[in-house]
């Protein structure tokens, strides 16, 4: 086991041992980060994965975890957290945005300066390096519409930067981006008028809170959507809304979400999402798809 006392050295009240994935993931279950860093700077992450890459310690890195399940078993080795990557810069009709930053604030600065095209997006939960990784998207628009370009780091620590077009990507999947650490995305836009976009952005949170239920904690859609249906369709028709195992419940507001009721357990989660899957498969014989990723031992 590595001797992680340089790292608390480096990163001071920002490296804590033993947190609860209760305390940095949405769905607010999960076991204990072994070590958990919140770096400030690429220059303070680029040093984390050296020196993890140097002592054998593995490394996991989140945005707001908002799209991940986190086992009971907990993490080993080193969680970075990003959510202090937050800068953001607009120049003319492009935004640059550190992988740290919420989406929903990226959505919101981008509506107030007339750039359109992720208005829509408001709401969706995560960072902007999360939605980069998954192509999240919502009400038809999606993170590539307005991605020009990544910048990350490799295994090894060399800074590159990928094209769009160098990304094969498609609904909530970017690939080649496995192995590499996010820093920035860059994102270009078609001028609009402000007050027009920030009125699409209010009906669109609107929208969210009539028909999402918001007020448990969840990591959205638990499910990808199969072609020419929608997972939601798919739970509420095989009889599941409101179905609970442990503490964790399929929603009773929207079957595609799978809600944290106050004490769930990361095992409760997870048996929760396997037994929907087969009653949906039973009862449909659709697949559905975990949207959600899945982080230590099941």
């Amino acid at each position: 086991m590595p001797d992680y006392s340089p790292v608390k050295e480096k990163f001071g009240a920002h490296c804590l041992f033993g947190a609860s994935a209760a305390d940095f993931t949405t769905y607010r279950a999960g076991g204990a980060a072994e070590v958990l860093v919140r770096p400030g700077s690429r220059e303070e992450l680029l040093w984390l994965v050296a020196w993890c890459r140097s002592n054998g310690a593995p490394l996991t890195v989140l945005g707001r975890g908002s799209n991940v399940l986190v086992s009971d078993k907990g993490l080993p080795g080193v969680t970075a957290l990003t959510a202090r990557l937050s800068k953001i810069e607009i120049s003319a009709n492009a935004v640059t945005t550190e992988v740290g930053v919420i989406w929903d604030d990226l959505a919101r600065v981008s509506a107030e300066n007339g750039l359109a095209g992720l208005e829509k997006t408001s709401g969706i939960p995560g960072s902007a390096g999360g939605a980069v990784r998954m192509n999240a998207g919502a009400f038809g628009q999606e993170t590539f519409d307005r991605l020009a370009r990544v910048e990350a780091f490799t295994p090894t620590g060399e800074i590159v930067s990928l094209e769009k077009k160098d990304i094969p990507h498609g609904y909530r999947r970017a690939e080649g981006l496995e192995g590499l650490i996010l820093l920035s995305a860059r994102f270009e836009f078609e001028k609009a008028d402000p007050a027009v976009l920030l009125q699409d952005r209010s009906c669109v949170l609107a929208a969210r809170e009539i028909a999402q239920p918001l007020q448990f904690p969840s990591a959205g859609s638990a499910f990808k959507r199969p072609p020419g249906d929608y997972a939601s369709r798919l739970i509420d028709a095989a009889g599941l809304k409101g179905f609970k195992i442990g503490g964790a419940a399929v929603s009773d507001k929207h079957a595609g979400f799978i809600v944290n009721m106050g004490s769930a357990t990361a095992s409760d989660i997870y048996a929760l999402m396997n037994e929907v899957r087969a009653r949906v498969k039973a009862n449909s014989g659709v697949d559905l798809e975990l949207e959600q990723i899945l982080l230590g031992e099941f």
